[in-house]
């Protein structure tokens, strides 16, 4: 007789990657908040973290250039045409995905 698999999907490549930028997006939405910034601060395009902005953070917050690098690498960060740091499209479809689509307004 053979024994049957189901294979558990929750545990696939992607899905732990998406569960780790829902992880740094969560934590950064907090520190954010702690820090006087409101999601705007990185949701809108044409808003963004300022290099000062971001310089401030890392010094209050150590961690903080961690999360942002694995937000950059998997691109769901960067910076706009301005050099501020924005998430992308996908980096904000999560965030509202989690927070929901008027989130940024309520921060």
């Amino acid at each position: 007789m053979f024994a049957q698999y189901a294979y558990d999907f929750s545990q696939t490549p992607a899905v732990n990657a998406q569960r780790s930028l829902r992880h740094c997006l969560s934590w950064m939405a907090e520190v954010l908040y702690d820090n006087g910034h409101v999601l705007e601060s990185i949701t809108l395009t044409q808003r963004g973290l300022s290099k000062a902005e971001l310089n401030t953070l890392c010094v209050n917050v150590p961690e903080w250039v961690a999360y942002q690098r694995i937000l950059e690498a998997s691109d769901a960060a960067t910076f706009n045409a301005y050099g501020r740091f924005v998430l992308t499209a996908m980096g904000r479809e999560l965030m509202f995905d989690m927070f929901g689509q008027g989130a940024a307004d309520c921060a």
